[in-house]
C-alpha cells in the first residue's frame, strides 16, 4: 500500500483496510490533493484488491471525519481552477460509489459540505455521538455536487433531504440515525472498534458473496423492481460455480469455519 500526502491507509490485517483521512490541523477539509489521493486509492482497490474485503473510511482527531472543501484553498480560485478541481471531486465520489469492497463509514465529527458527501458514498456508517452533518453549499452560492443531492433523499427521504439540503442546517448523529443514514451512534472512544469489528465480520464471509451482493444492492436501487430481480439473479448465477460456494455449503456440513479463497 503506497504512501499518500492526505491519507493514512493502514492495513488491520490481511483483509481489513483502516483508511483514515488526515489533514486534523484543517479538520480534514478536502483539498485538491485529499481528492487526487481518495481517487488513487479507491480506483486502485477497484483493479487490484487483492486479498482485501473490507474498507473503514474515518477521520483524523476527534472533532472532524471532514469538514468540507478546503475555502481556504478556492478563494479567490477562478471558475476554470473551481471546475478544473471539481472534475476531481466527482472523480472521487464515483472511485467511492463504484468500490467492488464494502465501505463502511466511521464518522468520527463533523461531516459538512463535502466531508457529508463523502460519508454518503459509503455503504452504511457508525457515527460518535457528537458527530453532526450539513450540506451548506446553497449558503455560499453552490450546491452539491460530489453526489449530496442524490445519496441523502436515498437514505432519508425527499422531504427531509430538501429541507436539510436547501437550509444548509446542520443535524446530529442521533437524527442521521432516526432517519436512516447513520446505522449506530456510540461514544468516540467506540467508534472504531465497533466499525473494525464489523469490517471483520464482513471479511468473513465469501469476498465474491459479499461484492456481488453489493453490486446487486446499489444497481437494483436505480431499477423498477422487476428490472432488479434479473440484476439479483444474475449476480447470484455468478457464484454458483465458484470454489467458495463448494467450500460454504462443505463447511456447513462438516460444522467447521469456512476457508474462502475468492475463487
Amino acid at each position: 500500500m503506497r504512501a499518500y500526502e492526505t491519507l493514512l491507509a493502514a492495513p488491520q490485517d490481511e483483509h481489513v483496510l483502516l483508511v483514515t483521512l488526515n489533514r486534523p490541523e484543517l479538520l480534514n477539509a478536502l483539498n485538491t490533493q485529499m481528492g487526487l489521493d481518495l481517487v488513487d486509492l479507491f480506483e486502485s482497490i477497484a483493479q487490484r484488491p487483492g486479498a482485501l474485503r473490507c474498507v473503514v473510511l474515518t477521520g483524523a482527531g476527534a472533532k472532524g471525519f471532514c469538514a468540507g472543501g478546503d475555502l481556504k484553498q478556492r478563494d479567490g480560485m477562478s471558475s476554470e481552477a473551481w471546475t478544473t478541481q471539481h472534475l476531481i471531486f466527482e472523480r472521487m465520489a464515483r472511485a467511492l460509489l463504484d468500490c467492488p469492497l464494502p465501505v463502511i463509514g466511521a464518522i468520527n465529527g463533523a461531516a459538512f459540505g463535502g466531508g457529508c458527501e463523502i460519508a454518503g458514498c459509503c455503504d452504511f456508517l457508525y457515527a460518535a455521538d457528537h458527530a453532526r452533518f450539513a450540506l451548506p453549499e446553497a449558503r455560499l452560492g453552490i450546491m452539491p455536487g460530489a453526489g449530496g443531492t442524490q445519496t441523502l433523499p436515498r437514505a432519508i427521504g425527499e422531504r427531509l433531504a430538501k429541507e436539510y439540503i436547501l437550509t444548509g442546517k446542520p443535524f446530529t448523529a442521533m437524527q442521521a440515525q432516526q432517519w436512516g443514514l447513520v446505522n449506530e451512534v456510540m461514544p468516540l472512544d467506540a467508534l472504531l472498534a465497533r466499525a473494525l469489528e464489523t469490517a471483520r465480520l464482513i471479511a468473513g464471509s465469501a469476498p465474491l458473496s459479499t461484492r456481488q451482493i453489493k453490486h446487486s444492492v446499489s444497481r437494483g436501487l436505480g431499477m423498477a423492481l422487476k428490472d432488479a430481480l434479473v440484476v439479483e439473479i444474475e449476480a447470484y448465477n455468478h457464484l454458483v460455480p465458484t470454489k467458495d460456494r463448494v467450500e460454504g455449503v462443505k463447511a456447513f456440513n462438516e460444522k467447521r469455519k469456512p476457508s474462502f479463497k475468492g475463487e
